[in-house]
């Protein structure tokens, strides 16, 4: 049965990035399935033969050491050598298989709820592009005989391998990089909750000489979005914060490929925000990010190649390594939940920062810390150099992506009378551009927005919105949230 047809009867599919679905439908023989499929794809690249290292990592759901013992099960019969880094950040896994050469692969659902989960594949020096993902659902793969029983279950005997470190290769790229002062005199919250790379933010913020204060650590799996900010951690924030004894709070989603950094009040930055910062820090000469990210990028003037994708990092690592290939480096790209992607290698006050075409946590929040700190100044002060434009995010939950597409659809047909229906605007000329490069943006005369999107990891609708005030921001969004709410009705 190819994968396509897997991905149709279990109903996990692929999203913006890797397979994802409910845990109760991600059985053991459908994430050995997929896992057999992709390293079929990767043999016909070249890249997977008997033999072959195959590097495997999770996040710390409850559901995710089970999904890894099946994914070591398809490796092993496929007669690859299975490679357990253990229960450490997307970006740590992936720095280790991209410089040995070999395929990796990450058990994790990112920020989305425990009750689902997900397998994110990778190439062996870069990501899963979408034509990846297409020539992988051709692939055609049957369940050995006797390894798995009637409901799914692996009933074979598979162990785990040994552990493989690849923390201190990950924390020693940083201090190689920015210094082992470059954070001294800094004390910085590291909101913990159940993010896998928890403790080795811990001590990346200690090796490069800063203090480092353990905050809000659960024993239970939180679904922290970097991008749509639950209103609790906002609160946990600001209460941190509020005896002034904190220069900046750290933290990451759950498997620590997204950025979440709040300055000494307890304000959490926006990630296309910190992804500027990041940029221009680093002097990247090409910038890409999604169509949903902050305008204050090409208002900022100081990348002179600038590329807006669909949302998700394969289009994003798509994007940048034309750039990269065409000679206009440094190459880099940043998403709107803050993960931050080097196509090239960035050299500066005579160190060197290898390339690394996946999401990344850590380096954006350094960027920005550093910046801040060599500019004696603080990073509200810092962001505040930027132009003044604001962007909010939120999501309609339970929002089934069949409804949110149809929705979509319709209003795009007419989108002006549409905005006026749903109380966007008061007349038709007051929509000054349309763009549908991934769902809908719409961009009004006074140059405000608001982009309307189907989640690709869970069923949500995406409300963005960008404004020239927060204030305006804040009540751009709650109109957005409240229009689109109807559509639940239908």
């Amino acid at each position: 049965m190819k994968i396509a047809e897997w991905m149709e009867q279990s109903g996990v599919a692929f999203g913006t990035s890797g397979a994802r679905g409910l845990v109760t439908a991600m059985t053991d023989a459908v994430c050995f399935a997929y896992t057999v499929g992709y390293l079929r794809h990767l043999a016909s690249l070249g890249e997977f033969a008997p033999g072959t290292p195959v590097a495997v990592a999770g996040d710390l759901r409850p559901s995710t050491p089970r999904i890894l013992r099946a994914c070591v099960a398809a490796i092993e019969h496929m007669e690859g050598k299975p490679v357990f880094c253990g229960y450490v950040p997307t970006p740590a896994l992936c720095l280790h298989a991209f410089a040995q050469g070999y395929p990796s692969l990450m058990v994790t659902g990112s920020h989305i709820p425990a009750d689902r989960n997900g397998i994110k594949f990778n190439r062996a020096r870069g990501e899963f592009l979408k034509s990846d993902e297409a020539a992988m659902r051709t692939q055609d793969v049957a369940l050995p005989e006797g390894w798995f029983d009637a409901d799914g279950v692996l009933v074979a005997s598979v162990d785990m391998p040994d552990l493989t470190d690849v923390v201190p290769g990950y924390v020693a790229r940083y201090r190689a990089f920015f210094g082992p002062d470059a954070l001294a005199g800094l004390r910085l919250g590291v909101y913990q909750h159940s993010a896998v790379g928890r403790d080795v933010l811990m001590l990346i913020v200690e090796a490069l000489g800063g203090t480092a204060v353990p905050l809000g650590r659960s024993t239970s799996f939180i679904p922290v979005d970097t991008e749509a900010v639950r209103p609790e951690d906002a609160v946990l924030a600001r209460e941190w914060a509020a005896d002034g004894k904190l220069d900046a709070i750290l933290t990451t989603d759950g498997d620590s490929d997204r950025p979440l950094l709040a300055d000494a009040q307890g304000n959490w930055l926006r990630g296309d925000v910190l992804g500027i910062l990041a940029a221009r820090f680093l002097g990247a000469a090409a910038v890409t990010t999604p169509v949903s990210s902050n305008t204050a990028l090409e208002k900022s003037g100081f990348a002179r190649d600038v590329r807006r994708t669909r949302i998700g990092s394969p289009f994003v690592v798509a994007a940048m390594t034309d750039a990269a290939e065409a000679g206009i480096t440094p190459s880099v790209g940043y998403e709107a939940n803050g993960g931050f992607l080097l196509a090239t290698g960035i050299a500066q006050d005579g160190r060197t920062l290898d390339a690394l075409p996946t999401r990344d946590s850590v380096l954006p929040m350094l960027c920005a810390l550093v910046a801040a700190r060599r500019a004696n100044t603080s990073l509200a002060a810092l962001v505040a150099t930027l132009p003044p434009r604001f962007t909010l995010s939120d999501r309609l939950v339970n929002m089934p992506t069949a409804q949110s597409l149809a929705e979509i659809e319709t209003l795009s047909r007419t989108p002006a009378e549409g905005a006026m229906g749903l109380g966007f605007i008061e007349k038709a000329e007051d929509l000054a551009h349309v763009d549908q490069t991934d769902g809908l943006r719409m961009t009004f005369a006074n140059n405000e927005i608001i982009h309307l999107r189907p989640s690709g990891n869970a069923p949500e609708l995406r409300v963005y919105v960008e404004a020239d005030t927060p204030e305006r921001a804040a009540d751009l969004l709650k109109t957005g949230i409240g229009a689109v709410s109807v559509w639940k009705e239908h």
